[in-house]
C-alpha cells in the first residue's frame, strides 16, 4: 500500500504533469467512463458520469494517504489502498485490463484510475470532509508541534507501531516509513506510546518528518510491481533488512510482528524499556 510519499509523488507529478503531459489544473472533464463500479464509493456511476461532465479541475492536493483533488462544486477523493494508480496518458491510448475509471480531458488526454486488486475508492463529494473527518493530523502538518504530539502520545495506552499506523491517530504513514521514523528517534516499536518523555516524543516527530521529506525527495519506495520509480528502497535503515547489520551500530537487523504487522528494527539502538530512557 502507498504511504505518504508515494502519494504525495503521484499528487505531484498530476499538480505539475510529467513526460510532456499538463498537469490536471486548468483541464475539463470532457467525458468519463467507470469500468468497475465498486470503485466509486459515492454517487453511482450513473450520477458520478452525470455530476462530473464538464468540471475544470482547480488543484491537486493530498491529506494523509488520500489525493485531494478540487473540481468545484465537488472534491474527488482517491484512495489507492493495495495497488491504485493514477496517471495521465494520451487520450488515444488503448484502455487497460485494469483500468477502473477513466476521465478524457480537453487537451486529448485522459486521467486514468488503474487498480488491478480493486480495492481503491473514489468519492465525488461536495462535502469532503464528510470522507476525510477521521483522519488524524497529516503527519507533515507544520502546525503539529512536538508540545501536542506528547499529548496525543501520553492519551494512548497503546505500543507505538500500530499507534502510528492508525490513519485515525496521524493520517500518512505505514509500515515502511512507521520502522524507519522508530529506528531513526532510537525508540522500541512495542514501547508504549505514553510510556515516551518529551525529549523523546519530540525526537520521534522529528524523525517521521526526516524519512518522509527523505521519501518524498526520493520520489518514494519501489518495493513490489505497482509502484515504480522511486528509489527510497536503497536507503532503507531497517525496512526488510532482516539479518543485515545496523548501519548505526553493527547489530543484526531484527524482524518481529507487532499488531499482526511485520516489524523491523535494530534490538541494539531500540532496546526495549519499560520507561524507555533518553
Amino acid at each position: 500500500m502507498p504511504e505518504l510519499p508515494e502519494v504525495e509523488t503521484i499528487a505531484r507529478t498530476l499538480r505539475l504533469g510529467t513526460n510532456g503531459q499538463p498537469g490536471l489544473p486548468g483541464r475539463t472533464v470532457s467525458q468519463s467512463h467507470v469500468y468497475w463500479t465498486r470503485t466509486l464509493a459515492v454517487p453511482q456511476p450513473d450520477v458520478f458520469i452525470s455530476q462530473i461532465q464538464g468540471l475544470t479541475f482547480k488543484s491537486v492536493s493530498r491529506r494523509g494517504k488520500f489525493l485531494v483533488f478540487e473540481i468545484p462544486p465537488y472534491h474527488l477523493l482517491t484512495h489507492l489502498r493495495m495497488s491504485g494508480d493514477l496517471k495521465i496518458v494520451p487520450e488515444a491510448e488503448p484502455a487497460g485490463s485494469h483500468d477502473r475509471v477513466t476521465l478524457d480531458l480537453d487537451n486529448a488526454t485522459r486521467l486514468v484510475f488503474n487498480d488491478t486488486r480493486k480495492f481503491g475508492r473514489m468519492w465525488l463529494t461536495p462535502e469532503p470532509e464528510k470522507v476525510l473527518h477521521t483522519l488524524g493530523p497529516d503527519a507533515l502538518d507544520p502546525e503539529l508541534e512536538p508540545a501536542g504530539f506528547f499529548s496525543m502520545l501520553q492519551s494512548k495506552k497503546r505500543m507505538l507501531k500500530p499507534l502510528l499506523m492508525d490513519q485515525s491517530f496521524l493520517a500518512g504513514l505505514g509500515n515502511i516509513y512507521t520502522d524507519e521514523a522508530l529506528f531513526l528517534a532510537r525508540l522500541h516499536p512495542a514501547a508504549r506510546a505514553d510510556s515516551l518523555t518529551f525529549e523523546q516524543a519530540s525526537r520521534l516527530l522529528n524523525a517521521i518528518h526526516s524519512v518522509l521529506v527523505e521519501g518524498i525527495n526520493h520520489n518514494g519506495a519501489s518495493i513490489d510491481w505497482v509502484y515504480r520509480g522511486g528509489s527510497f528502497q536503497n536507503h532503507f535503515n531497517v525496512y526488510r533488512q532482516t539479518g543485515k547489520k545496523c548501519s548505526h551500530c553493527g547489530a543484526v537487523i531484527a524482524r518481529t510482528v507487532i499488531g499482526q504487522r511485520s516489524t523491523h528494527y535494530c534490538p541494539a539502538c531500540q532496546a526495549y524499556q519499560e520507561k524507555e530512557e533518553v
